[in-house]
């Protein structure tokens, strides 16, 4: 039916090659995933990325959607008998999802109109007349319908009138017309419920307000649309609409004559009784999906920054989640993230035991050797790290704390997969477990968690979720496969992300791990129920060994280029043990001899770069927050003072800070930096130390505007 491809609907829209777009859909077809496309095949791609190569699949998937929306409104339109060959070779050259709705919409199915009725009446031949402009006397012609049903003059020509205004509105040219006007001109305008002000004041801002829909920033729109949908705000699209008649008048009313008026009447009526509200809802349902993908961009953003933040790696922990009435609880945690034991002190008010709760932690941090303290950030946090401090200071402790955020702690410790892990253990011992393994590897413990219920996003609530899970989904599955993961020690909640795996084949393998024993060599995966050929090619790159047989497996040199790398060591006259690491030798290769049919440069550059450095993480070192230990309150903060934060959370309006207290405090894009930027990640990531200037206060509101310029 379709004469136009797939690959031209994608080229189209991109720019991309029509090679690396017909390789990438080959290959999505044998179940190849966009890791493993993006990591090593980079020679069918032409190097393109994860975000590259994710956009070619979903304009395919889009081409897909088109194609089955046109089958069902030629089988509809078929079905009605009024599916001519022009209107059908229109349908199937459309490619463009509104033009092909305004195709279909005079034959779509709804409830009974007014035109409908007047076309029962038999009024359709006396409104073409009317639109042909020629009748000398309108009202003369109208005496010709009269019946029971249209007993005046004026009940036939209001009839024929309610047919224009349906043509009108539904008129494809007439719709586009109006969409560019409000598109170009629209703004988006919202009003208070009168009775209900003294509610809506979190939405003050937006009690008397207008913006043009082509510049409102996404927040925004996204915190009109939510005060809408709470019953605070009235919101509506309002543009020039004398214009718009003007222009609609001049293109269906040709000249001076006796139907004029009652084609410009129900032109009128037609605009504002069909066409202004249907295209005013389409208008704003555009800018609400542009200001989801928006939002949905920063979640992600965000979402990544935070998983791939540095782990602490392999030392022992001694975790807190912070309290005052209900105490602080502790665990300690040994090397590899196990629990080895758990309590509870009260070192803040009400209680205040200095004491005991020392007496406490010192024998967990002697008898089980703990190196270091994560403390969470939520309730208590500052008050609890001056304690710690003290006492690290009075003891004389070589221990470093680190605070870390609780984002969906507790969700984990009421999840199923906390129960799972730990079910002889309650929610509070759980929520220190993840505080303390969140240090350890944010990666690791961060998957075990919805993505939304992390809260580095904004408005995540109010946008589409299916776009937004599906996004999020991506973006773990990117992180994780960006860093790599070791197979003798990862979770099965982690294992599934490893491109090709998935939750049965990651249960699987740790059952398998449970019952044979650790694995010696990627290749030993192969053992493991259903886990075939095709699963071994997509899941073995990511995959780590430490300490194995083959030390190409602590790499992510895919298996099947380990036989270049013997090339490689044969050449030069080594082992591949004396290869690896070995960064004076590693520069003397000379690539373009190892290039053949199907490895080219890209992939061998990306051979030599992991020679170099084996087993790397490309996350860093974790870092330890640096604050002001009189500040613990809002009140203690005053305009002009300099501070240490920790930035929190970013949107596209501005970052927030962790200054050490309650309240976070804000700075606005505008005041990140002297130069102009479009989005605050331009500058800063999620858990920086930067230092900043408190320009503002709003104690009753709970706000801290902050500046970094001239700091």
């Amino acid at each position: 039916m379709l004469e136009k491809s797939t690959i031209d609907f994608i080229k189209n829209q991109t720019a991309y090659s029509n090679k690396a777009i017909e390789n990438i859909l080959q290959m999505q077809s044998e179940g190849a995933t966009i890791p493993f496309i993006a990591r090593y095949r980079k020679e069918r791609t032409g190097s393109l990325d994860e975000v590259q190569i994710g956009e070619i699949l979903k304009l395919s998937s889009t081409f897909d959607q088109l194609n089955k929306r046109k089958t069902s409104i030629l089988e509809s339109i078929e079905e009605q008998g009024k599916l001519t060959p022009e209107l059908k070779d229109k349908i199937e050259q459309c490619y463009d999802l509104t033009s092909l709705e305004d195709l279909y919409l005079p034959y779509k199915k709804r409830k009974k109109t007014k035109a409908d009725i007047a076309k029962e009446q038999g009024l359709e031949p006396f409104s073409k007349q009317i639109m042909a402009q020629t009748l000398a006397n309108p009202q003369q012609e109208a005496q010709k319908y009269i019946n029971e049903a249209l007993p005046t003059v004026e009940d036939c020509i209001k009839g024929a009138q309610n047919i224009i205004a349906e043509w009108t509105s539904e008129n494809i040219d007439v719709r586009d017309f109006v969409r560019s006007q409000m598109r170009k001109n629209g703004l988006v305008k919202s009003k208070v419920i009168g009775t209900k002000k003294e509610e809506a004041i979190t939405y003050k801002d937006y009690f008397e307000f207008e913006e043009s829909v082509q510049k409102i920033p996404s927040h925004r729109l996204l915190a009109i649309l939510r005060g809408q949908m709470e019953g605070f705000l009235r919101v509506s699209l309002i543009t020039d609409d004398e214009y718009i008649l003007d222009k609609i008048c001049e293109r269906q009313i040709k000249k001076a004559s006796p139907s004029s008026s009652i084609i410009q009447e129900a032109i009128e009526d037609g605009y504002h009784r069909l066409l202004q509200p249907s295209v005013e809802n389409q208008i704003l349902n555009e800018a609400k999906e542009q200001a989801d993908k928006e939002a949905i961009l920063v979640f992600a953003k965000n979402m990544r920054q935070l998983l791939l933040a540095a782990p602490l790696g392999t030392k022992s922990v001694l975790a807190i989640d912070p309290g005052f009435r209900t105490g602080c609880k502790v665990v300690s945690l040994g090397q590899n993230g196990d629990l080895l034991a758990h309590t509870t002190i009260y070192p803040t008010a009400p209680t205040n035991d200095i004491f005991g709760s020392e007496t406490k932690l010192l024998d967990l941090i002697y008898k089980d050797n703990l190196q270091c303290i994560a403390v969470g950030n939520g309730t208590a946090s500052r008050e609890t790290e001056t304690f710690l401090r003290k006492m690290i200071k009075n003891h004389h402790l070589d221990i470093q704390i680190y605070v870390v955020s609780e984002s969906g702690a507790s969700i984990y410790s009421a999840s199923d997969v906390g129960r799972e892990e730990f079910p002889n253990h309650d929610v509070t011992v759980r929520g220190a477990i993840s505080i303390g393994r969140r240090l350890k590897d944010p990666l690791a413990e961060l998957v075990k968690i919805d993505p939304k219920s992390i809260g580095v996003g904004q408005y995540q609530h109010d946008v589409n979720q299916v776009l937004l899970k599906e996004s999020l989904d991506e973006t773990v599955v990117s992180a994780v496969n960006s860093v790599g993961v070791d197979l003798n020690t990862a979770s099965p909640h982690l294992l599934q992300y490893v491109s090709g795996l998935g939750p049965t084949l990651a249960r699987k393998i740790v059952e398998y791990r449970s019952e044979v024993g650790q694995f010696s060599t990627r290749s030993e995966i192969k053992k493991v129920p259903r886990l075939g050929e095709k699963v071994f090619e997509q899941c073995a790159g990511f995959l780590r060994i430490r300490d194995g047989k083959n030390p190409l497996d602590n790499t992510g040199i895919h298996p099947e280029s380990a036989n270049i790398v013997l090339d490689i060591a044969k050449d030069l006259g080594i082992k591949i043990d004396d290869l690896i690491g070995n960064t004076t030798l590693i520069k003397t290769i000379k690539l373009s001899k190892y290039v053949n049919e199907n490895i080219g440069l890209p992939t061998l550059e990306d051979i030599v770069k992991e020679l170099q450095k084996p087993g790397h993480d490309p996350r860093g070192e974790a870092q330890i927050r640096e604050l002001d230990d009189s500040i613990t309150s809002i009140t203690d903060i005053k305009v002009g003072m300099t501070l240490i934060g920790i930035v929190g959370n970013m949107t596209n309006f501005g970052a927030f800070i962790d200054i050490g207290i309650k309240e976070n405090g804000l700075i606005h894009i505008s005041q990140i930096t002297n130069k102009f930027i479009r989005n605050p990640s331009e500058v800063l990531t999620l858990g920086m130390q930067v230092k900043v200037k408190v320009l503002d206060i709003d104690v009753d509101r709970k706000r801290i505007n902050l500046t970094m310029k001239g700091v």
